[in-house]
């Protein structure tokens, strides 16, 4: 359940984010231009690469790196094949993590290293791996730590990860999520950048402003001052209390979008959630919007005692779309599909602009909202 009267309360929301989760909302777009600034400081800009890489390896611990190479390895597209390095360890510990390059990597394939700790003493001796092998290593971490000095003692390029202060302080209350909203731009611009250099994706310094005017504006829509009436963000946080969200994506970028939102919602909010892409999403969960989950499955709830017994979940659709209205969709057959078994729907669609730009709302909306269920949340 959640405290609906929350929501319309910035100073309530402000004394529960012992994360800072709002604030790295908010600060999306300022990270963006950060991060930009650094990579080009770091001398991303004047790199002149032979061709494009055979296969393009990330690694680093935690959802934020695994949602950046699902990013990455969208908007590359065919161009080279980007792969994650999944750690081996016995515990989710950063220190306890191993990570290994495949047989094959060497002198022309190229290993990105994106982490928001740094410490990962495994993430050090992968560095110092891929340089026998011969790869080219680029990371992004925070500056002057463990990973920094490995990365620059193997001829690699180290990026600095724009960060907060208070994402520093050893005093804040609870640990930086991995999904927190912050976390991700700061180390997906760096990479974006690069890889705009290689040829495997387009994302000049002009475009990466764009994203950044994008994630002001939404953050303008969406903030914690913003009525709930009026707040997209809110609106959808309001919308998924107590319920399974189904989310449903539809169009390339829109992809690693919703499933960003089902591993923040897990994370932040404790909340679970399905995610498909369309057309495929309606054969996937068609007896799920049929089964015990839909609205309709149990028609005692209506006698339930409001006060003392909680609401069943039921499910609810998320449609998140990233192109627009018209051509080949199978946005009508979702809908009819929903209302078909009862079951509401909640839709998304980004303003008109390149592909980065609408990929960036449609995270930033989603970030909003699953920070808005996790503040608002409760037992």
């Amino acid at each position: 359940m959640i405290d609906e009267s929350l929501l319309d309360s910035p100073e309530g929301l402000a004394e529960a984010d012992h994360r800072g989760l709002l604030r790295g909302a908010a600060e999306a777009g300022a990270r963006v231009r950060t991060a930009a600034r650094y990579a080009a400081e770091a001398g991303v800009h004047d790199l002149k690469p032979d061709g494009r890489p055979r296969a393009v390896l990330i690694a680093g611990p935690g959802a934020a790196a695994t949602q950046t190479a699902d990013l990455l390895g969208t908007l590359a597209s065919a161009g080279s094949p980007v792969t994650r390095l999944t750690p081996t360890g016995v515990a989710p510990a950063g220190g306890a993590l191993r990570w290994e390059l495949p047989g094959w990597a060497g002198s022309v394939d190229l290993l990105l290293i994106a982490t928001p700790d740094g410490t990962e003493p495994g993430l050090s001796l992968l560095s110092e791996q891929a340089y026998r092998r011969g790869c080219t290593v680029v990371a992004v971490a925070p500056a002057r730590t463990p990973l920094a000095d490995a990365v620059s003692g193997s001829h690699g390029l180290f990026v600095p990860m724009a960060t907060a202060p208070y994402e520093q302080d050893e005093q804040q209350e609870e640990p930086l999520a991995s999904s927190a909203p912050g976390a991700l731009w700061a180390l997906l611009t760096p990479l974006l950048a690069l890889l705009d250099r290689t040829g495997l994706l387009t994302a000049p310094p002009d475009a990466l402003e764009k994203v950044a005017d994008r994630l002001d504006r939404v953050a303008e829509r969406c903030g914690p001052a913003i009525a709930l009436y009026s707040n997209p963000a809110k609106t959808l946080a309001a919308e998924l209390a107590d319920t399974l969200p189904v989310v449903w994506t539809e169009g390339t970028s829109a992809g690693p979008a919703g499933r960003r939102f089902a591993a923040a919602l897990a994370e932040l909010s404790g909340n679970p959630a399905v995610v498909a892409e369309l057309p495929e999403a309606l054969g996937v969960h068609s007896a799920l919007l049929a089964g015990p989950l839909a609205a309709r499955a149990n028609p005692e709830d209506f006698f339930r005692d409001r006060v003392e017994e909680p609401p069943a979940m039921h499910a609810r659709v998320v449609l998140l779309r990233d192109r627009p209205i018209g051509g080949l969709t199978a946005a009508p057959a979702a809908r009819e599909l929903a209302l078909s078994h009862d079951t509401p729907i909640s839709e998304l669609e980004p303003e008109e602009g390149g592909e980065l730009e609408t990929l960036a709302e449609l995270i930033a909306v989603t970030d909003f909202a699953a920070v808005y269920l996790a503040l608002t949340s409760r037992a």
